[in-house]
């Protein structure tokens, strides 16, 4: 029984990884989340010197993109980059199926969709893993926590796997019987 849970949990991601690569519609979603996602997360990095350029003119934005992902990359290298680039990607996958899921069963669904939010919030930024609770002021707190607060980091990962493996394909409904246990 615990094998057919697994199963039912990797094929549930299989099916959630793979929901927004059917159409150009979604691809096309899928990368403007993530673009979106891994922008603000390199901007999260360092929130005072991005106000200060991007207050100076947004002809400066390309600079703070290219500087902010140079000083990640050689703060902790590709590893950080890669866990940067892995979750803007998870988040698009999950804002796309978040969005059919939303269409196809309504507002019903709204408990799902929020299960989705503390791993957006705890994402964790290139450098200090703060994330996205660095801009809401809790950057001093995560500060505090073990390996730089780079536990925050995976469990905002983790939370998105979990997410997208419970809810698998948006348009199929995954409602168990008695019969297909």
């Amino acid at each position: 029984m615990r094998n057919d849970a697994f199963a039912d949990f990797f094929g549930g991601l299989r099916a959630a990884l793979a929901y927004p690569l059917e159409t150009w519609r979604r691809i096309a979603g899928l990368a403007f989340v993530a673009a979106v996602t891994y922008v603000v997360l390199i901007f999260s990095t360092m929130p005072e010197f991005t106000i200060q350029m991007l207050g100076a003119g947004l002809h400066w934005f390309d600079y703070v993109l290219i500087s902010l992902t140079e000083t990640a990359y050689q703060t902790d290298g590709f590893t950080t980059l890669g866990v940067i680039v892995l979750y803007a990607v998870l988040t698009g996958v999950a804002v796309v199926n978040a969005a059919a899921q939303l269409r196809v069963v309504g507002l019903s669904s709204f408990t799902d969709l929020a299960g989705v939010l503390p791993g957006l919030l705890a994402s964790g930024c290139a450098s200090c893993g703060a994330g996205l609770l660095g801009f809401l002021g809790f950057a001093g707190g995560l500060a505090a926590l073990p390996f730089d607060g780079h536990l925050v980091r995976v469990a905002g990962l983790v939370l998105l796997v979990f997410f997208l493996g419970r809810t698998g394909n948006p348009e199929q409904c995954r409602i168990e019987t008695d019969v297909s246990r």
